[in-house]
């Protein structure tokens, strides 16, 4: 992701609805992994989901490729470093868990980022990971944001398995808003990283939420989350 859009993002990440409710889920996802550990955060950002788990009591560690991201967490007051997520600076077993939230779409060898993050994780440790999922939606904004690809469930499974990671659960999100989105990238020329008017994001918001307490996860949405575990 281009230095201007990465900006734009950690000015939106602590009120846009979809950075929100994210984190939401990060929080819920946290409560069913056990006692907190050392964790690594990759393709942080501004560290917004590095500080819910720091919050939940992790030892966590942000890494970027980008130092304006990682100098965002920094001044939060996080531990960060700068690394590429093929190559990261991390002992072999030494963390209990990885989040990768939108990191996949944007690196082409994105099997040599799965093999990292089992490589990293000790045996018994769990990788949380987010992708934008479906082809059919592509659009400029994903030109804009840097995106390579879009998963489908098949080949987010098949770059995940192939690492050594046991998935645990795969589902949809975003799943109400679809249709929406779809319509909205369909006519966009450019990225979606811009500030919501409050009335709008506060309606997105409440939209997306309900998926909580919908079966609606196993449908088409804009984003696929995995959580999985390194066995061995």
């Amino acid at each position: 992701m281009e230095t201007t859009e990465l900006r734009r993002l950690i000015a939106l990440e602590e009120t846009h609805w979809w950075y929100r409710e994210r984190r939401a889920i990060l929080r819920r996802e946290l409560r069913g992994l056990g006692r907190p550990g050392r964790a690594l955060d990759v393709g942080a950002a501004g560290g917004g989901n590095t500080q819910v788990l720091v919050d939940a009591g992790w030892d966590a560690t942000a890494t970027d490729h980008c130092e304006t991201a990682v100098e965002a967490a920094r001044k939060r007051g996080l531990k960060a470093v700068r690394a590429d997520a093929r190559a990261l600076p991390f002992e072999t077993s030494s963390v209990s868990l990885v989040t990768a939230f939108d990191v996949l779409e944007h690196i082409r060898e994105d099997h040599l980022v799965t093999e990292e993050i089992a490589r990293v994780l000790a045996p018994g440790g769990h990788a949380l990971i987010a992708v934008p999922c479906d082809m059919s939606l592509w659009s400029s904004h994903d030109d804009a944001v840097g995106h390579v690809r879009r998963y489908g469930r098949d080949s987010l499974t098949v770059v995940v398995e192939k690492a050594g990671l046991t998935i645990d659960r795969l589902w949809s999100w975003n799943v109400l808003l679809r249709p929406l989105v779809a319509r909205h990238r369909r006519r966009s020329s450019g990225s979606d990283l811009h500030r919501t008017p409050f009335l709008l994001n506060a309606g997105l918001s409440a939209i997306v939420c309900a998926e909580r307490y919908l079966p609606v996860k196993s449908l088409r949405g804009v984003t696929l989350f995995l959580r999985a575990r390194l066995l061995r």
